[in-house]
């Protein structure tokens, strides 16, 4: 059986919607961060980076959250997750899945975790601030290639827009989270009235506001 090792909230919130869409059995095991139990010996030696997420299937032991993902969509391709392999629209569905793995997702580190980026501790604000800054430009960006289309690739649901929807969440507490632009605001309602992705946030016990 698949098993997800998970923290609420964390990037592990993306696999775990995934899993649910796909509706196969699968086993969630909660890494505690609170006790620090990512740096544990045991987890180091799933992750050695001592991350969340880790993605177990049988003898494959997967790091990575998109990787984990992509993994899961072609495992399962008949939950249609993915436009079919060598599609023009399967590349659009790798760009967005890059360009969200490459370009905000890691942003967020500097947002949430500033202090990791200098030696001096005064340049933390200015660190926190300029990363939000530029998280801001890329939601613009995101916002103008979605337009007013229903999903990320048009009129089909991606495990892209699975994504999108928990780098929102992570917005929430910025000056102008994600939700402020109308567009995406509906967008993360649609993705949010899914029942898979309820049930998932409901398992992790987030609350409102979920994005």
């Amino acid at each position: 059986m698949l098993a997800l090792h998970y923290y609420p909230g964390n990037a592990s919130l993306l696999p775990h919607m995934v899993l649910r869409e796909l509706g196969v059995p699968f086993e969630l095991r909660l890494v505690d961060r609170g006790q620090g139990a990512q740096k544990s010996p045991e987890y180091l030696k799933l992750n050695p980076n001592g991350r969340i997420p880790v993605l177990v299937d049988g003898d494959l032991v997967l790091f990575e959250t998109a990787a984990i993902v992509l993994h899961l969509v072609d495992k399962y391709p008949d939950a249609g997750l993915a436009p079919p392999v060598g599609t023009a629209e399967r590349a659009e569905f790798y760009k967005w899945m890059v360009h969200l793995t490459n370009t905000p997702q890691p942003e967020f580190r500097a947002w949430f975790y500033p202090h990791e980026h200098v030696n001096d501790e005064t340049a933390v604000p200015s660190v926190k601030e300029t990363a939000g800054q530029r998280l801001d430009r890329m939601f613009d960006v995101i916002s103008e290639q979605l337009g007013d289309k229903q999903w990320l690739l048009g009129e089909r649901f991606s495990a892209a827009d699975l994504f999108l929807l928990m780098l929102m969440r992570w917005s929430r507490g910025m000056p102008r989270p994600a939700r402020a632009i109308p567009n995406l605001n509906a967008f993360a309602e649609r993705v949010f009235a899914l029942p898979a992705v309820q049930e998932t946030f409901k398992v992790e016990g987030i609350r409102t506001p979920v994005f």
